[in-house]
């Protein structure tokens, strides 16, 4: 990282001059910034108020929260001050501290949405190996690496001065620019590291995922609609296209060029450019909190329940306590009237109907592996092939039958 001295030719033609269109930039970076911050509180909050949500899977979900929340917090209001003002007034060392942030963060966001899917891929292809192939411990290392890998490309990287073009990490300051510079060696490594090869793996994992729910899709076929076995291949098409599609417009971009920067020098792209490729990418930090917790339903019912109690404390209290009361477990929520509980309908994956008994659980009739294997592949794609194995001994007596 190193400011420039040629940047002076180039300010004021990258600068913004319309005093409209700075107004309307600045509006729309606040607005990306506090979607960033917010989405990524909401989702460590819905983890730390819910127990369901409290799994190894969602270590990962977590650590992309605090890695998009500090990425929010410590760096893009920086970045965006830095982007109106057009020169940086925070002195040679915070820009190098700066610097450092951004790349950590960044690198670490990246490898926490291919560890996730790693995650998926051994739920979705191998679920009765999936609590031995993820353990506590094999998570932890999964993190610290994340973490290491992380500090290794950018503090250790940019103090060392293995990113520069010249001898020093420390960069000429006679013009008041905080511009990341980047040699041949470094542009290579880190793009490939952080970015080409978790891209290939993440393509590889999520088509082998994608082939997996269309075939459950297509073998429930025959026990369900033709219109319902499409509907279900369709939101499996849709979810990964949106994980990969955002990904990839979101990143392949800005490493792009920056490994064109490293080839053929710092001044090859131009700052207006460059500026909008790297806030394209910042913009997936935005959209992790919706790609990657709002589409699984146990955090849609998280979110559900913490925003229910917020308008419940103006509102209706009950309403919020039978909210609350339905994602409990049900030995928990409904104890009290279970004297009152009528026979209950109950719907199976084979297309049959059966009635349960008087007293049964209204917890959904699932048999076990399959039908809820359909479901994890094709609804949520987030796993929890974990929490179902160890529910399945209170899957009600009637239910345990061959789907």
């Amino acid at each position: 990282m190193e400011p420039n001295d040629t940047a002076n030719d180039t300010a004021s033609s990258s600068c913004l001059e319309s005093t409209a269109f700075k107004v309307t930039l600045s509006v729309v970076l606040t607005i990306l910034i506090l979607i960033t911050a917010a989405g990524n509180v909401v989702v460590c909050l819905a983890v730390g108020l819910n127990r369901r949500l409290r799994s190894l899977t969602n270590c990962f979900i977590v650590s992309l929260a605090i890695t998009d929340l500090l990425l929010g917090l410590l760096v893009l209001p920086f970045s965006a001050i830095y982007q109106l003002s057009c020169r940086w007034s925070f002195g040679k060392v915070f820009c190098n501290i700066y610097i450092s942030l951004d790349v950590m963060l960044c690198t670490a966001s990246i490898l926490n949405l291919f560890m996730i899917s790693i995650d998926r891929y051994c739920a979705v292809t191998d679920p009765l190996r999936y609590p031995v192939l993820v353990t506590p411990g094999r998570v932890t290392i999964s993190l610290v690496s994340i973490w290491v890998i992380s500090i290794t490309l950018s503090f250790l990287s940019i103090h060392l001065g293995w990113n520069s073009r010249n001898t020093t990490s420390e960069g000429h300051h006679t013009s008041p620019k905080c511009k990341f510079q980047v040699n041949e060696v470094y542009g290579l490594v880190d793009g490939l590291v952080t970015f080409y090869l978790p891209l290939l793996i993440m393509c590889v994992t999520y088509y082998r995922i994608f082939k997996i729910a269309r075939e459950q899709a297509r073998r429930i076929n025959h026990i369900s609609s033709w219109q319902a076995a499409t509907i279900r291949e369709h939101k499996a098409t849709v979810t990964l296209a949106a994980v990969m599609g955002a990904f990839i417009v979101c990143w392949f971009p800005y490493f792009t060029t920056f490994v064109y920067r490293g080839l053929k020098g710092d001044d090859a792209i131009n700052e207006v450019v460059e500026a909008v490729v790297l806030w394209l990418g910042y913009a997936n930090s935005a959209l992790n909190p919706i790609l990657y917790a709002a589409l699984n339903r146990d955090f849609r019912n998280a979110y559900q329940q913490l925003f229910c109690c917020r308008l419940a404390g103006r509102g209706s209290h009950e309403t919020c306590l039978r909210f609350n009361n339905a994602l409990l477990p049900k030995s928990q929520s409904q104890e009290p009237r279970r004297q009152e509980e009528k026979p209950l309908k109950l719907q199976v994956w084979s297309g049959t109907e059966a009635t349960a008994p008087q007293g049964a659980t209204d917890r959904p009739c699932l048999c076990p592996p399959e039908c809820w294997f359909v479901e994890l592949t094709i609804h949520s794609f987030i796993p929890l092939v974990r929490h179902s194995f160890a529910n399945i001994s209170q899957i009600p007596t009637t239910c345990q039958e061959p789907c």
